[in-house]
């Protein structure tokens, strides 16, 4: 059974964000979902 709020569309890598925070500063997009932030289907 799947549920349709909005946590089950975010992208589980990235938590919805779109992209990672690295750890000497500045971002990386999300690899898995492109950067939107939404789980791919």
């Amino acid at each position: 059974m799947k549920k349709k709020n909005s946590d089950s569309q975010k992208c589980e890598y990235c938590s919805g964000d779109g992209y990672f925070q690295l750890l000497l500063g500045g971002s990386e997009t999300c690899s898995c979902c492109g950067g939107t932030g939404k789980r791919k289907e």
